[in-house]
């Protein structure tokens, strides 16, 4: 079973029933370099990339039979360059 959120595509699915939490991971669960906390209360997990890893949906039973629906705002991370690009770019 996969989970599709915008653009992405979790396929490994954890669920804590007595928390209401579900845990979403693109590939195997892995430790997580940075969070971030989305403005409805997630929790999105970043590799050392800056790339999406995991989701953490906090009351997912309880906004889907509220809501009929799960909305996710995923917080925008800084775009960093590579720094020998840019060197390269100026010299």
């Amino acid at each position: 079973m996969s989970v599709h959120l915008g653009p992405y595509t979790f396929d490994h699915i954890s669920y804590d029933a007595d928390g209401d939490v579900l845990y979403l991971s693109i590939g195997q669960p892995r430790a997580a370099a940075d969070a971030e906390e989305t403005p409805e209360g997630h929790v999105v997990r970043y590799d050392d990339s800056d790339q999406v890893v995991g989701i953490t949906l906090v009351n997912a039973k309880w906004l889907l039979d509220r809501n009929e629906t799960l909305s996710v705002t995923f917080p925008p991370r800084p775009a960093l360059a590579d720094p020998a690009e840019l060197h390269a770019a100026v010299a």
